[in-house]
């Protein structure tokens, strides 16, 4: 086979986007708080980006209106800046100056070079007292104790806890080394995460020496950490109230009866009647299966709305952006102008370029996200007008392509917009996400119903439930069918189980074991 040069002509098409582009895509999924941290980025990298003060709106002009200042701008700002004004040959005149443009009056000051002995005295004496004083009255910062908020505010993890309170209790450093690796094991709600034998090996020492350091540590601290399980640690607390009796102790060995409240199970296993097993799982009740929250340090981030929502009589809903989750950039303008004139270099001035481009596209994309998030959130209240009005068994079916449609926008784009966006009404805040929700067809051939509204019907039929009138899925599939929902038995089982319920057994157990 003889090769031969041959020339094919291709023709292909492909999708580019450009770095605005995707800077602005980007920008409409982020959230809030990650808007907030990525402008804080850029405004320490972008030397002509700088926040808006709303002070000097003269000088600082948002980069999509474009235009640089005047040179009558200009020249206003070198005679307002005063400095030029100041000869530093004459410092009589000096102080005038200073004192009429920062409101200061020089003679009014207090000079040593002026002041008697007396005076200066009196200052050296009372200087350790104020001057150098530190917080808790130190006199120097080196040393310095904390104050007494800062020592009420002040928090230890648990494991810092249990790292001090370990070292105090063994004295054996083997004790010690198995002890930190116990402590590091330890999950989120306080239980030992990991097998005792692995340790042992990894640590060349016996299990049993492993077991004794793990008695040891369930018994410094808050009771029902270092637990294996959840009977364990059930059992850890009703130990430390002395409530831990043979028949409990059986009881905790069958929780999984407890759960499907088998009552005349437990009744023959734990030898006690059932009083004496309804007594048992009030205790247990009291009981904090996961003991290590209690030193939970973990700061919650409140939700702060994107889009606030109010009703004003004669107008409606009104709806306006949260100001607080808008960050105000500004473009610096004279200071552009006074570089790009002042630099001379290629480089310099290809980077000075890009920087005002990048700040250009970044104000740009601000205000369309803003206006974005403005445009859908005023949709979607427009089409659940009758939930915010009437509450959540009018909420409607509504998916993306309904939204896209109404404001002529891609269903990608109402989907990043959604996304981690909340919503402040006066029934609460919401996700932008939670007003979708699939259509559920009616029974009578009329208007279909929101999948939310079905589960919120079948969440308060279960609990107007009695004793005598425990509802099956079947039961409640033919109240639906007869307030005119059309839904299946899997259905309504896929909901209950969504919305954490129990099966009918169970709650009839459940409502046994109360009375």
């Amino acid at each position: 086979m003889v090769l031969t040069p041959r020339l094919d002509l291709r023709q292909s098409q492909s999708l580019v986007m450009t770095p605005q582009l995707q800077q602005a895509i980007k920008l409409l999924q982020f959230s809030s708080l990650d808007l907030l941290d990525y402008v804080e980025q850029e405004l320490e990298e972008n030397p002509l980006l700088e926040r808006d003060e709303g002070d000097n709106d003269e000088q600082v002009d948002l980069l999509y209106d474009g235009g640089e200042l005047s040179d009558e701008m200009a020249e206003r700002s070198e005679e307002d800046s005063g400095l030029d004004a100041i000869d530093f040959s004459n410092p009589e005149k000096d102080s005038e100056i200073i004192g009429s443009d920062m409101d200061v009056d020089i003679d009014n000051e207090w000079n040593i070079d002026n002041a008697s002995e007396s005076e200066i005295t009196q200052a050296s004496l009372a200087e350790p007292a104020f001057a150098d004083s530190g917080p808790g009255g130190a006199t120097d910062f080196m040393g310095a104790m904390p104050n007494l908020e800062e020592t009420i505010t002040d928090s230890t993890s648990l494991r810092e806890r249990l790292n001090l309170q370990m070292v105090m209790s063994f004295t054996d450093p083997v004790e010690k080394l198995i002890g930190t690796q116990l402590i590091d094991m330890l999950d989120e709600s306080g239980y030992i995460c990991g097998d005792l034998k692995q340790i042992a090996e990894n640590l060349e020492c016996a299990t049993e020496l492993v077991e004794q350091v793990l008695i040891g540590l369930q018994a410094i601290d808050t009771p029902g950490l270092f637990a294996r399980n959840l009977s364990e640690c059930l059992a850890l607390q009703l130990r430390e109230i002395d409530r831990l009796d043979p028949a409990m102790q059986a009881l905790l060995d069958n929780l999984s009866l407890l759960a499907k409240r088998d009552v005349s199970s437990l009744v023959e296993i734990c030898g006690v009647d059932a009083e004496d097993i309804a007594d048992m799982f009030i205790e247990i009740k009291k009981l904090n299966p996961r003991p290590a929250q209690a030193f939970e340090d973990t700061v919650m981030q409140p939700i702060i709305p994107d889009v606030i929502m109010r009703f004003q009589v004669g107008s409606g809903w009104i709806i306006e952006l949260n100001s607080e989750t808008l960050p105000k950039v500004l473009v610096n303008n004279t200071y552009f102008t006074t570089i790009t004139s002042a630099t001379e270099s290629k480089e310099d001035k290809r980077y000075i370029n890009e920087c005002y481009q990048s700040a250009n596209w970044l104000v740009k994309s601000l205000h369309q996200r803003a206006t974005t998030i403005l445009k859908v959130a005023s949709e979607i209240v427009r089409q659940q007008d009758a939930f915010f009005a009437k509450g959540v068994q009018y909420l409607r079916p509504l998916v993306l392509r309904d939204i896209a449609d109404a404001i002529d926008m891609h269903e990608s784009t109402v989907s990043r917009v959604t996304s981690n966006k909340f919503i402040s009404s006066p029934r609460g805040i919401f996700e932008l996400k939670y007003f979708f929700n699939a259509a559920i067809s009616s029974s009578s051939g009329g208007d279909t119903y929101s999948s939310v509204s079905v589960r919120d019907r079948i969440k308060s039929l279960v609990n107007e439930e009695t004793i005598d009138k425990i509802l099956s899925d079947d039961k409640i599939v033919n109240i639906l069918n007869a307030e005119g929902i059309d839904v299946a038995r899997r259905t309504v089982a896929k909901y209950r189980e969504a919305l954490g319920l129990p099966s009918s057994i169970q709650r009839r157990r459940e409502k046994r074991s109360v009375l």
